[in-house]
């Protein structure tokens, strides 16, 4: 609100009041002084920061919007805690807890604040940002050419959140790539489903890929597990890999399908006694009868890494991948007056085998702050010494994330294959053939040389360039993308996600474990020999 005459002077007489409070409160305090010193130090600094309001309010040369300038200065103050202790006004706190039963409106990323830059943590399957080739990693710079370098996440959100249909103008800077990249995306509803995916591979193994942990995740994973079991599955995989965490119950209870009841799966420490908390299964539920395998990678975070470290404590899964994120912090979320509230970072949280895998350098990275290789380094050191043991005795360590039992790494798209992603080449492409050829295809839909010309032929009107060994290199995942893009749009996202992961380097090298051994023992011991040998 601007400043007029009458609004000065009931503001003038609110910060007077504010004032005349603090002093009172000081000097009703200062008597204890010897008894609370700490307490009358918090007394003061309150005193001081209502003379710099009244003086700022009484003698600045321009209008002061107070709203914006006392906001201003919550958020100043949690810049000094960790990047997850978050101030929300009234559209933010509702955002936020829309967010959490899974559905908004928007583009379909989830982003995070590094150094001065909104950073996409992962792009959302399925989704309008994901179709365009937003990819991990990207940093958001403009958004309808508004820079938003600097800004905060909160306001980046309510830029690109809008109403469905309409269109929205992202500037990204990516990483290897000089100039800025464009993308011009048509909002939609965000459905947020917890398990987008879940049925039963050739090989007779059943995969389920868990894209969060809301509202719904636990009944969504047992009707899923209830499905694939009656299909006789011989073994599972648990897709984690973008997976940012959610609600720390249903983590517990999606946990809990694995451990059976009454076993422990995560304490929190704080500072309050209702921070000081124990988290055990509560359902006389378990399923078994086949191996399970957990696929993690370092965009996997907090409830996520609950859900892989807790098999892996217990032995009830063998966990490869990606060391994951490293987000070990609990936040409660606290209603304030007038519809405002706040975020805070109250405890952390702990596994069953002790171990806390929350890796304190994430924070300063996450805040801009430059970390060092002496830092890093150190920070490994302690990670490696940090020893714990799961259920049956296998070494794990705290303080780094969740270690996956066997390494296994991802193929990164080549500099030709993620501009025909940004230009969203098979959208264009798969559209037009639907046309012409929509009666023709099914559910087995393959491509062939006539149809990979046609497609080079519309990416060379994209103006974009490309060297014949571009085509011959990325051949087999150009058929792909092409057949994932038709199928998709003619039987369903999920239709087409199984054509996706055929070239999913990472997840085939996973299930080609099922093939080697019959049972999570015989993993476990393949994990240790191979850890063995690369120590050697």
């Amino acid at each position: 609100m601007k400043l007029n005459k009458f609004s000065s002077v009931i503001i003038s007489i609110s910060v007077i009041g504010w004032f005349i409070i603090a002093l009172f409160l000081f000097d009703a305090v200062s008597i204890n002084a010897e008894n609370d010193p700490e307490q009358v130090n918090v007394y003061k600094k309150l005193k001081l920061f209502n003379e710099v309001l009244f003086k700022l309010q009484e003698n600045y040369v321009d209008d002061i919007d107070i709203d914006v300038l006392i906001d201003a200065a919550i958020k100043g103050m949690l810049d000094e805690t960790d990047p997850h202790t978050t101030y929300f006004t009234p559209d933010e706190f509702e955002r936020f807890n829309t967010d959490t039963k899974g559905e908004f409106g928007g583009l379909g990323i989830s982003i995070d604040k590094k150094g001065e830059y909104i950073t996409v943590v992962s792009p959302i399957e399925g989704t309008p940002a994901y179709n365009m080739g937003i990819l991990s990693g990207d940093r958001i710079v403009k958004v309808d050419g508004e820079n938003v370098v600097g800004i905060s996440t909160d306001e980046v959100i309510k830029k690109m959140r809008g109403e469905k249909g309409t269109k929205v103008l992202i500037g990204i800077e990516r990483p290897g790539v000089e100039e800025e990249l464009k993308f011009e995306i048509i909002r939609d509803i965000i459905k947020i489903e917890s398990i987008p995916y879940a049925f039963k591979l050739d090989n007779g193994i059943g995969y389920i890929r868990i894209r969060q942990f809301n509202a719904n995740t636990t009944k969504e994973l047992r009707e899923k597990l209830d499905t694939l079991e009656e299909e006789g599955i011989s073994g599972l995989l648990i897709d984690l890999r973008f997976n940012p965490g959610g609600l720390l119950r249903e983590a517990v209870d999606t946990v809990n399908e694995f451990i059976g009841k009454d076993k422990r799966v995560v304490f929190t420490k704080g500072k309050t006694p209702q921070a000081n908390l124990e988290y055990k299964t509560r359902y006389n539920r378990i399923r078994n009868g086949y191996p399970v395998i957990v696929l993690i990678n370092e965009a996997s975070a907090s409830a996520a890494e609950i859900f892989s470290g807790s098999l892996q404590d217990w032995d009830k899964g063998l966990v490869v991948g990606k060391t994951s994120f490293g987000k070990g912090s609990v936040q409660r979320l606290f209603p304030l007056s007038d519809g405002n509230g706040l975020k805070v970072t109250t405890a952390k949280y702990y596994i069953n085998s002790g171990r806390c895998i929350h890796k304190d350098l994430n924070d300063m990275i996450l805040k801009g702050e430059d970390v060092s290789d002496e830092e890093i380094e150190n920070a490994e050191e302690e990670h490696i010494k940090d020893v714990h043991y799961t259920e049956n005795g296998r070494i794990v360590y705290g303080g780094g994330g969740i270690n996956p039992d066997i390494e296994i790494d991802q193929k990164r798209l080549s500099d030709f294959e993620m501009e025909l992603r940004r230009n969203n080449s098979f959208f264009d492409f798969s559209i037009e053939y639907l046309l012409e050829e929509q009666d023709e295809i099914d559910v087995n839909f393959r491509t062939n040389d006539d149809i990979i010309t046609d497609f080079m032929e519309l990416i060379e009107k994209q103006g974009i360039e490309f060297e014949q060994a571009d085509l011959d290199s990325s051949y087999t995942w150009i058929s792909n993308e092409i057949r994932n893009n038709v199928v998709s749009r003619k039987f369903g996202p999920v239709e087409g996600y199984k054509i996706i992961i055929e070239e999913d380097a990472q997840l085939q090298e996973a299930l080609s474990l099922f093939d080697k051994f019959s049972n999570l023992q015989e993993m476990f011991e393949f994990a240790e020999t191979l850890k063995l040998t690369q120590q050697n």
